[in-house]
């Protein structure tokens, strides 16, 4: 695969297909872009009638193409790139690149099974290609901006317009630019994991719309790490509502980007929101070499308007200011009078301060233990009036010194968008020193580099779950069912991952409920089992508090008759009967499939105002108990049985915790075979924290 990726990105050989002789096309444009760079390699146009085009030899077709032509580019017609990619692959050619977009169902269909088992390395379709800055290599279809230098980050888009709008908007310098579109066989985490190992580049940006391979992407992300280069993510499309209706309450919980934002998160990913904030984090990236230390972080500037509303865009953001020490803080208010000695440090408060104060001041935050990494917010908008260019020059001369002198990054943040004065940017040449414009993508750019400088690789992927004998037969049982699983069957999953659930029995009818009611006690609960009413408690199909033979006997007749009044046609199995417990708290425990990432397990209050109170965690699947335990933390059911203002008996949360990862290992193995699942109400004895799954709903994948 590497072999074929050098042959993509580092041709020799490029082939043309679709340039014209008399007038322009993509192909056309392709053939400019190489001729302007001057490619050193050999471009060999493709034409069935035409001699030459822009001045370079062309051949009459795909078959007349020389030996060891490393890539093609084809901007053909929809209904013909089948066929183009099937000649190119029979005559030996390596790679190709397509950027046609438009097709019918039945030629997307017959490209994508072309591409999987073809041994040529389709790139595309619906792209613009890509652009190759460290070798002077264009293969890309648009326009280049002259603003565009060569330089350390590599930029993956899926939009070609994505692409277009961070290299004309962005000061750093790039080493390769690719918009990926469709990815049909090439994908971003094969470029992510090509540049990796590139030399030229040490800082790669992704905007993307989906990650087809969840463990590959993660394998990639490993591999940069691994070689100490940064990377940094623009998702898009994360305001998308769930494509399907779902039978589960954990469904209306989960939007369509959380499986993302928890693969993101697992992974140790820094993801941005927008384009301002991606090339902010591009610019920070590639501007230093120096990697945050263990530590949070320093705010430092002239103006205490700037950095209150820097703490508060560090509040929004979820970006932690450092506490200073008492050393640290007694060091402050010794060098500069009249500061409070506390984060953030406002250098325009102090008065009567000594030649040099300023740099002292900054640099004992800066070797402080409990900083990681500077930020100085100092305007440096191009229209300052001259008065403020002379004071502002002497303080960022100090801030260049700052950062020349100490081993962790210092990064410089003018608080708006404004074009930046190219004389007080001169003041941090050669230091290593980012200047970034406006405050929110600024210290967007900078929790980005402490998310990465803290990241820790997880070994943990999809395809390395194996299912025990046991499951496998559960899986077989399970994959002859469509909608909600039988309760017998239900029970027997959640056995085999130790999930503990309420006593109960089934009935056919009233007088066998009686029969049976002596195994279950009173009090009790009874529940129509249905396949056709899912959520019972919604149309009175569950009776609570039964106290006596009589009290079932009225319970079952009228579950029987809110049934038939209210869904008619739904075929009733039986009556489950099951312990009534009380003096307990409820919670709701559950999973969603989030392809390509797995499942999505969440905990929260339970109840039959699950979806009301919306009180929720979520994590992929699976997690440790520990990781259950934050989950649970996090939430207003966790601060309940916390303890909270003494409203119900502190209460173990291990057992619950312990719940929550057990079913996330279950979500991560039948995920596939059952996407839904709810275990609502799930009681938690209080104080002991004793958990019992009261009812469970499993929803096997439709056939």
């Amino acid at each position: 695969m590497n072999e074929l990726m050098n042959a993509l990105i580092r041709p020799r050989t490029i082939a043309v297909i679709g340039a014209s002789p008399n007038r322009v096309t993509l192909g056309n444009v392709a053939l400019d872009n190489l001729a302007n760079y001057g490619f050193a390699g050999t471009v060999i146009p493709v034409h069935g009638e035409a001699k030459e085009i822009a001045g370079r030899a062309a051949v009459a077709s795909i078959e007349a193409l020389p030996d060891g032509v490393d890539t093609a580019l084809a901007s053909v017609p929809a209904a013909g790139v089948a066929d183009v990619v099937r000649r190119l692959e029979k005559r030996g050619v390596k790679t190709a690149i397509v950027n046609t977009a438009g097709f019918t169902d039945a030629q997307d269909a017959e490209l994508r099974q072309l591409v999987k088992t073809a041994k040529i390395l389709m790139h595309g379709p619906n792209c613009m290609g890509l652009i190759n800055l460290s070798d002077a290599t264009p293969i890309y279809t648009g326009g280049i901006t002259s603003r565009v230098r060569k330089g350390p980050v590599a930029l993956i888009a899926q939009s070609g317009s994505a692409g277009i709008s961070v290299i004309n908007s962005s000061t750093c310098g790039f080493s390769k630019i690719v918009t990926i579109g469709s990815e049909y066989r090439v994908t971003g985490a094969d470029y992510l994991g090509w540049f990796a190992g590139d030399d030229d580049t040490r800082v790669i940006g992704l905007v993307l719309e989906s990650i087809p391979d969840a463990d590959k992407f993660a394998d990639a992300v490993d591999k940069v790490h691994a070689a100490g280069k940064s990377m940094v993510v623009l998702k898009v499309g994360r305001s998308a509502t769930g494509a399907r209706a779902t039978l589960a309450h954990t469904g209306a919980l989960i939007r369509n980007d959380d499986a993302f934002q928890g693969f993101a998160e697992r992974q140790g990913i820094p993801v941005v929101g927008d384009y301002e904030e991606l090339i902010a984090t591009l610019e920070a990236f590639a501007v230093t070499r120096k990697r945050p230390a263990p530590g949070r972080l320093a705010l430092m500037g002239i103006s205490g308007g700037e950095t209150a509303l820097a703490c508060d865009v560090c509040d929004e953001i979820g970006l932690p200011l450092a506490e200073f020490s008492d050393a640290t803080g007694a060091a402050l208010r010794t060098i500069l009078p009249g500061t409070p000695g506390q984060n953030p440090v406002d250098i325009g408060q102090s008065v009567g301060r000594s030649a040099g104060a300023a740099l002292a001041g900054l640099s004992a935050v800066m070797t402080a233990p409990e900083v990681g990494l500077g930020v100085v917010l100092q305007d440096m908008q191009a229209s300052l009036p001259a008065s403020s260019h002379r004071n502002y020059t002497a303080h960022l001369t100090t801030v260049a010194q700052l950062s020349r002198e100490v081993g962790k990054p210092v990064v410089v943040i003018s608080p708006t968008a404004e074009i930046m004065s190219e004389k007080l940017l001169a003041c941090l040449d050669d230091t290593g020193t980012p200047a970034l414009r406006g405050l929110w993508p600024g210290l967007v750019a900078v929790k980005s580099m402490l998310d990465w400088s803290a990241r820790t690789p997880d070994a943990r992927r999809l395809a390395d779950r194996k299912l025990t004998p046991e499951r496998v037969a559960l899986a077989q049982e399970i994959g002859t069912h469509s909608g909600s699983l039988p309760s017998p069957l239900v029970g027997r999953l959640l056995a085999s991952y130790g999930i503990p659930t309420v006593k109960s029995a089934v009935a056919r009818s009233a007088d066998e409920a009686l029969s049976l009611a002596t195994e279950i006690g009173y009090p009790m609960v009874v529940k129509v089992m249905s396949a056709q009413v899912p959520h019972r408690s919604d149309v009175g199909a569950v009776q609570l508090g039964i106290k006596d033979d009589a009290g079932l006997r009225a319970a079952v007749a009228l579950i029987e008759k809110n049934v038939r009044e209210k869904v008619p046609g739904a075929v009733i199995d039986g009556y489950e009967m099951q312990e009534q417990l009380i003096d307990c708290v409820q919670a709701m425990v559950g999973y969603q499939a989030a392809p390509p990432y797995g499942a999505l397990t969440i905990v929260g209050t339970g109840g039959v105002m699950v979806e009301l109170e919306a009180d929720k965690a979520l994590s992929l699947s699976p997690v440790t108990s520990a990781e259950a335990g934050a989950m649970l933390s996090s939430t207003r059911l966790g601060k309940l049985l916390d303890g909270y203002r003494n409203l119900i008996p502190r209460t173990d949360l291990a057992p619950l915790a312990g719940l929550v990862s057990n079913l996330s290992a279950l979500a991560a193995d039948f995920c596939d075979l059952v996407p839904e699942c709810d275990l609502n109400p799930v009681l938690i004895a209080k104080g002991s924290g004793k958990v019992r799954v009261v009812d469970a709903l499993f929803v096997a994948k439709s056939r």
